[in-house]
């Protein structure tokens, strides 16, 4: 199998996927790229010719599939740029004409992972970490998120930094002591922060990276008060040289389609969606299939009727996530008035298979773990021990035996397959849709399948801003009937539930996924942590 170049087959017509891209996926590769030998040379399967470098998606000429473009996260990077770092070589030395887009971290926030009183403009903990992610960005990202405070902080207030809780006579935990570990409480907390963070970038960036306005809010009025809030941030006129370049959409502005398409309309009739100066619109974590071609139909849209050189950006860790869990992507569900889905189920992880050289699809079948299976340009070239390395008396890093087959290489292995099966995805979505074949979500039950593209062009054509509102407003109850799999609220549940991993991919005979989605690399460590 030749490489699979998926960045030619990106038709720029679409909305773009960048894969939220792993810290552990790319250690490993950086630092055998470098010269370390990272991974054993007998250890490599025998199909790469010792050179795990084909595992580099962005390396036109190595890699086993090139696509070009990515989201990095501010919150897995070693933000000191003074000092080489090998294991994050791939994303720091990327070729020319890649495009990274930096995540500035405030998941790290919200997870207590960087803990400051970040509503403190004084605060030297949150000045530190701000100093250092903008610096990271400025050095090494095309395009980067301003360092704004996640609505969902106001869920972990309760984390404690532990040498603040103080204890009684027995030794326990005295409750309500403690110091939070972000000192956020409160949506007003939140924004301030986030001011603080903004007004530090605005006024201390080198233009060497252009920065996105960051919008979050868990409801349309707390969305609303956000939008109103850090708008300025935008406005060529209050920042004629430094204002930020473009816009992303996290908390309930990601998923809520109603309320995504009236903040665009916010946008645009306020002067903030100008050619030129703000060509970025990204839509955080957004991992359902169906929302591929949602997205691109309105980036046709405000193409056509505002801004020609807009790009609608999305990302998703689901790849890299589930590999951890140890879910293989086997099959992609792309039917016309179904629900679509990237299919997915635990694959092959046994010590007896350590010595099995049937080549890897085959083996998979024949041994019923999958029923079908897909092959990517990485599956395609492994046999069964590839992955299952690790067999009986294999000892690990303690002397001890292990107690799988897979070692960090499996996991690796199983990530670049994953990542494959997602970009391949969400481009065959829109090569479907194209040909008419539509996502159930998007049909109306009177109107018929055309509908979503039809009533997001006129949206935007409307003249006036009220107009084009009115227009929303109206098909309300059709806004119901779309969901997101990503962190949110949306759906015919908007007023009280949010929604779970596995309810919009196929996971087979897997346990439940929780509802705030943990990172990636988290994942990882606990599954390498034997």
């Amino acid at each position: 199998m030749e490489q699979d170049n998926l960045s030619a087959k990106q038709n720029p017509d679409w909305a773009l996927f960048l894969p939220a891209v792993s810290s552990f996926y790319i250690s490993g590769l950086g630092k055998q790229r470098k010269g370390e030998e990272y991974f054993d040379p007998a250890r490599i399967p025998a199909q790469f010719n010792g050179d795990v470098e084909k595992l580099n998606f962005l390396n036109s000429k190595e890699g086993l599939y090139y696509y070009k473009w990515g989201l990095y996260s501010a919150g897995h990077a070693n933000l000191d740029t003074t000092k080489d770092d090998p294991s994050e070589s791939i994303i720091r030395e990327r070729e020319a004409g890649t495009f990274m887009l930096g995540d500035s971290g405030g998941f790290q926030i919200l997870k207590g992972q960087w803990p400051a009183d970040w509503k403190d403009p004084n605060c030297p903990k949150a000045m530190i970490k701000r100093k250092a992610v903008l610096n990271w960005m400025d050095t090494y990202m095309n395009y980067g998120m301003c360092l704004d405070i996640p609505s969902q902080s106001l869920t972990t207030f309760h984390m404690k930094d532990p040498k603040t809780i103080e204890k009684d006579k027995e030794g326990n935990d005295i409750p309500g002591s403690g110091v939070s570990l972000h000192g956020i409480s409160t949506i007003q907390e939140a924004i301030t922060a986030t001011h603080i963070n903004n007004e530090y970038f605005i006024n201390n960036r080198s233009g060497k990276c252009k920065f996105l306005n960051v919008l979050q809010g868990r409801t349309h009025t707390q969305s609303d008060d956000w939008y109103d809030e850090m708008k300025k941030y935008c406005d060529p006129n209050i920042y004629p040289d430094n204002h930020f370049n473009g816009w992303a959409f996290g908390g309930q502005n990601k998923i809520d389609v109603h309320l995504m398409l009236t903040r665009m309309i916010d946008i645009i009739h306020d002067g903030l969606l100008v050619e030129g100066k703000h060509d970025l619109i990204h839509c955080l974590g957004t991992s359902i299939l169906e929302y591929a071609v949602l997205f691109t139909d309105i980036q046709r849209a405000i193409r056509k009727y505002h801004n020609p050189k807009l790009l609608l950006t999305f990302d998703c860790a689901s790849p890299f996530f589930s590999a951890a869990k140890g879910l293989a992507y086997f099959n992609t569900n792309i039917e016309h008035n179904k629900k679509w889905s990237y299919s997915m189920e635990k694959t092959a992880e046994k010590k007896s298979y350590a010595n099995d050289t049937r080549k890897y699809r085959d083996a998979v079948l024949a041994e019923g773990i999958h029923k079908v299976f897909t092959d990517s340009p990485v599956t395609d070239k492994l046999v069964m021990k590839d992955l299952c390395y690790r067999g009986q008396g294999f000892l690990g890093q303690h002397n001890k035996e292990t107690k799988t087959s897979w070692d960090t290489l499996s996991y690796t292995l199983l990530q670049s397959h994953n990542v494959w099966m997602h970009m391949n995805a969400v481009q065959e979505a829109n090569r479907q849709y194209e040909q008419g074949i539509v996502p159930k979500m998007l049909i109306h039950k009177f109107e018929g399948s055309k509908f979503f593209g039809e009533l997001v062009d006129e949206i935007f054509s409307k003249k006036t801003k009220q107009e084009a509102i009115n227009l929303i407003d109206y098909h309300s109850r059709y806004w119901m009937q779309f969901q997101s799999g990503s962190q949110g609220i949306s759906g015919k549940k908007t007023e009280n539930a949010m929604t779970n991993f596995d309810k919009f991919f196929d996971v087979i005979d897997t346990p439940k996924f929780e509802e705030i989605i943990e990172d990636s690399d988290d994942a990882m460590n606990e599954a390498l942590g034997e």
